[in-house]
Order: structure tokens, then C-alpha cells, then sequence
């Protein structure tokens, strides 16, 4: 454990660091609201790469892979981590042709509104929102908890810190700033990997691949078998990982941001690349370690796996931990505050804020994210199933929208085909048992074993992808 007092003296020292850092950087620079929500073709491949890994890996890689490796082995786990990777590769791919479509976009429902209309953008702006204030709360919880289980303080204090710190800079100089934090951010993440290469190595490197082996000791009483990298069962659920969190994170606007933020083409796709290699290594690695921790005897709360396997280090280790938490915790909530506003912003009000108005919106999301990780802390049953109702929403939605590229697709057709999604869900659940099933996985999209249900979202893609595809050619026949 950490005790109170050095736990508020590194949380200070952190995060004045990081505000000092985004004064600095926004420091006597006058922004007009594009450049202040899209850092307009300023960024080289590097810094592309770099935010793009420091914003997507939050606190959550400390909680999400190693719980997910706890209870499904390795195919779980490099599900996982390939679904880290995807969303990269992807944009890396779209990301260039949604450019050249759409050259002064910010969202990706800018982009939608030019191929969809109106209703469509809208649409699509509630679901980024959706998602991306699911993140946040789901951020400022895990770095609640993580403050809490080392040192003992309120949960409280560490997210009301980080959500001010947060709010500070990213006021003063929008998504500018948060790219150039998200540089430092990401060199304290790869110390993080580097650290825990490290300190795998003195625990001995034989001993805890034999643990990663193993099975949960209590697990093999009653039958149940799970947590072992030996374990090849799980392939479904891995697959479920990659198709939910790469649909999800398309509609992560932070990526789309740093799309239109690039200097070109080429600086987006090396700089994608980049990050899609180091999330799929950190995802791998967190993951692996749940492997370790379920081999080692069963949790009470496999969320916290990873920090179970810290328990005992010593303080001036525990402390680097927390102040790398921090360090997470920042680079993905200053991404989400400029993408919840850019979406605000440019979607719902119709580019009709100003420059004051959109910053008074970056004010007022901080509260109410605190207020659901609050409502929500005691009763989310990990971080980790917070994400994937969202995931689940997002899948409903995908591939509607990258139809869209098709110009037989029609905007009414893209429309009821995203509603059409969820619905196929509930079919699908009253189908293989009934309504209340069906129901129950639009909020809990997880099998009888608590892994993640492949059918659930292909019931979401595939069902939103035909009746886009029906109901787009019924109009297009009758006109």
C-alpha cells in the first residue's frame, strides 16, 4: 500500500505537471473553433502514431486484458489485443478516402451527413456520444479504483482531480494541446510495458509462464476451466472481442480528429500503423498477465487482476504505478473531452457554436462523467462490461455507415438499417429463448460463461447490414 499522504503529494505533482504542460503548449496561440477541434493538417507521422497510442490506451489496459485473460485464456486475450490493433489498420485504410470525401470534416458524422443527411449525422452523433461518455466514465472509474486499492483514499478524489487538470488544458488549447501532451503520455506508457517486461523478468520468466499455464486451482474442482494461455476454448469469444471493440472504436471521433489533423495522407497511415503495433503489444502483454494472476488462485474481483499481482511490491514501485495511471487516465480523458465537444459542436448544434461556447461545453461535460462514474462505480460489475453495451450499440452502427461509401445506399436505408441492428439482437435472443433474453442483451451481451457473445454482435451486423442493403434497394426501385 501507498500511504495517503504520499499518494496526494505524486497525485499533485502529476497532474500540475500535465497542466503545466498544456499552459505551455497553448500558451499565447489564438484558435479559431476548426483549428481548436481539428489541429488542421498540422501533425508529421510520428506524432500521429503517438496520440493515436496514448489516447486509445487509458487506465482501462490495466483493468480490461488482464480481467479478460483471467477468465479466457489466450484466445481471449489476443482477441483482444488484435482488437486493439484493427481500428488503426482500418483507419489507415478509410481514414484517406473519408478525407479526400470529406477535406473539412472533424467527425466522422461529418462525413455521414455528406453521404446520409441530416438525420443520419445526428444519429450517428448520439452513438459517439454514447460511446465515448461510456469511456470516460468508465476511465474516471478505473483510475478511482486503482488510486483506491493502492493507497486507501476516496475514490473520489483522484477522478475530480483528473477531470480538472483535464478540463484546464484542454479549454486553453482544444485538440492542439492534447496531441502534444499525448507525445509525453505515451513515452510514460512504454515505460509502463518496459517496467513490467522488467520486473516479469525478476519474478522469473519460467515460473510465471508456468502460471500462465495453469489453471485457477479452485476452477478444476468444480469443472470450469478458464484463465490458462493452454486454454483454446475461447475462440469465439475472442472473435466477439475483435468484431465488438473494432466497431466501437470507429466511432471513437478522437481517431478521426487526429484523421484531419495529419499533414497528409502518408503521415496518416505511417502514423496509424505506428500505434496499431504498440496497442497490440500492450493490449498482449496486460492481457497475458491476467493469464498469470488466474493461474496463481481465484479473485474476488477478477477487474483488479493486474494490481493483485502488485499487491506486495514495495511503495516506491507502487508509486511509479500510480503516477503511470495518471499519466493513462489524462491521455485518454483529454481525447474524449475534445471529442464529446467536437461532436457537440459540429454535429448536434450544426457547427453553429462559437469558440466561447464550445469551450463552455468542454466545462461542462467533466461533471456529468464524474456524476455517472459516481451513480455507476458500485454497480458496475467491471470496466471492462461497461464498454461492451457500448461496443454493442456502436456494432448496430458500423457498417451502416461505411455502406455508405456505395452509392446505392440511401440515406433512409443507412438509417433504418443502424435501428434495424439492435432489434436483431432481441430477435435473435427470443429466438434462442425469449423476449427477456432478447432484451437482456441490448445491457449484458455476454454468454451463460461471461465471456463476450460472438452471436449477440453478429446478430448486430449482420442484421443492420442486410436491412440497409433491402431497404436501399426498395427505394432505389421505386425512384
Amino acid at each position: 500500500m501507498i500511504s495517503p499522504i504520499i499518494t496526494f503529494v505524486l497525485l499533485f505533482v502529476s497532474l500540475s505537471f500535465f497542466a503545466w504542460l498544456g499552459y505551455r503548449e497553448s500558451s499565447g496561440k489564438e484558435l479559431d473553433t476548426d483549428i481548436f477541434l481539428s489541429a488542421r493538417g498540422s501533425q508529421n507521422w510520428i506524432m500521429i502514431g503517438l496520440s493515436l497510442f496514448a489516447s486509445g490506451m487509458g487506465i482501462w489496459i490495466l483493468f480490461g486484458p488482464s480481467e479478460v485473460g483471467y477468465y479466457g485464456g489466450f484466445y481471449d486475450v489476443f482477441g483482444y489485443a488484435l482488437s486493439s490493433a484493427t481500428p488503426f489498420l482500418l483507419l489507415a485504410y478509410l481514414g484517406p478516402i473519408i478525407r479526400g470525401l470529406t477535406p473539412d470534416g472533424v467527425t466522422l458524422a461529418d462525413f455521414v451527413r455528406q453521404k446520409m443527411g441530416r438525420p443520419m449525422q445526428i444519429y450517428v452523433g448520439l452513438i459517439s456520444i454514447i460511446y465515448m461518455f461510456t469511456f470516460m466514465f468508465a476511465e474516471y472509474i478505473a483510475i478511482g479504483r486503482a488510486v483506491e486499492f493502492l493507497s486507501g483514499i476516496n475514490f473520489l478524489i483522484p477522478i475530480i482531480s483528473v477531470a480538472i487538470v483535464t478540463t484546464f488544458y484542454t479549454v486553453l488549447g482544444g485538440l492542439p494541446v492534447s496531441i502534444k501532451t499525448d507525445r509525453i503520455q505515451s513515452f510514460f506508457i512504454i515505460w509502463l510495458i518496459i517496467c513490467v517486461i522488467l520486473l516479469v523478468i525478476d519474478e522469473g520468466v519460467s515460473s510465471t509462464i508456468d502460471d500462465a499455464r495453469a489453471y485457477t486451482p479452485e476452477d478444476i474442482e468444480v469443472g470450469w476451466y478458464h484463465g490458462s494461455i493452454s486454454d483454446y476454448s475461447t475462440f469465439k469469444a475472442g472473435l466477439a472481442l475483435v468484431l465488438a471493440i473494432t466497431a466501437a472504436e470507429m466511432f471513437s471521433q478522437g481517431n478521426w480528429q487526429r484523421t484531419w489533423a495529419s499533414r497528409d495522407n502518408d503521415a496518416l497511415q505511417k502514423g496509424a500503423f505506428l500505434a496499431s503495433v504498440l496497442c497490440f503489444i500492450t493490449v498482449l502483454l496486460f492481457g497475458l498477465l491476467g493469464t498469470v494472476a488466474a493461474g496463481r488462485g481465484a479473485l474476488s474481483d477478477p477487474s483488479i487482476a493486474f494490481f493483485e499481482l502488485i499487491r506486495n511490491y514495495s511503495e516506491p514501485v507502487l508509486a511509479m504505478f500510480l503516477v503511470l495511471g495518471v499519466a493513462l487516465v489524462c491521455s485518454s480523458i483529454d481525447t474524449l473531452q475534445n471529442s464529446v465537444v467536437a461532436v457537440v459542436s459540429r454535429d448536434l448544434t450544426d457547427s453553429k457554436l462559437d469558440i466561447t461556447q464550445t469551450k463552455y461545453v468542454v466545462v461542462a461535460i467533466a461533471p456529468v462523467a464524474i456524476f455517472l462514474a459516481w451513480f455507476y462505480a458500485d454497480e458496475a460489475l467491471s470496466v471492462f462490461r461497461i464498454f461492451l453495451v457500448a461496443d454493442l450499440f456502436a456494432a448496430a452502427t458500423v457498417l451502416p455507415i461505411f455502406l455508405s461509401l456505395s452509392n446505392r445506399v440511401t440515406a433512409n436505408g443507412g438509417l433504418v438499417g443502424a435501428i434495424f441492428g439492435l432489434f436483431s439482437v432481441v430477435i435473435y435472443g427470443t429466438y434462442t429463448s425469449d423476449l427477456h433474453t432478447g432484451l437482456d442483451y441490448l445491457i449484458n451481451p455476454i454468454n451463460g460463461d461471461g465471456l463476450v457473445n460472438l452471436e449477440v454482435f453478429l446478430s448486430a451486423l449482420i442484421g443492420s447490414a442486410l436491412m440497409t442493403i433491402i431497404f436501399s434497394e426498395i427505394e432505389n426501385n421505386q425512384s
